[in-house]
């Protein structure tokens, strides 16, 4: 059974950092390319980071470059999100998800960033 969990999120101040993962279980988490996302209190998923299987390249929409990173250990089937700087309006459910139908969007974490 394909699972994606996303986890590590929680309540943090503005300013503060944390760092999501999503485990990856049921295909081969190698050879795809992989997403994170977040939806916002009524708002539509924003895929904003994309990370390449062999995990040395990346991109970001124009409105998280900088503050967030996306990472990935192959040898632990673990795709990871470090978030500096944290901002109210980062408050949000965070989905990590594949680039492609394998695994589009797995379980999200929740992160509630207060003023």
């Amino acid at each position: 059974e394909v699972q994606l969990q996303a986890s590590g999120g929680g309540l943090v101040q503005s300013g503060g950092s944390l760092r999501l993962s999503c485990v990856a279980s049921g295909f081969t988490f190698s050879r795809y390319d992989m997403k994170w996302g977040r939806q916002a209190p009524g708002k539509e998923v924003e895929w904003f980071s994309v990370i390449n299987g062999g995990g040395d390249s990346a991109s970001y929409v124009p409105s998280v470059k900088g503050r967030f990173t996306i990472s990935r250990d192959n040898t632990k089937n673990t795709l990871y999100l470090q978030i500096n700087n944290l901002k109210p309006e980062d408050t949000a459910v965070y989905y990590c998800g594949s680039v492609g139908p394998i695994a589009p969007r797995g379980l999200g974490t929740l992160v509630t960033v207060s003023s």
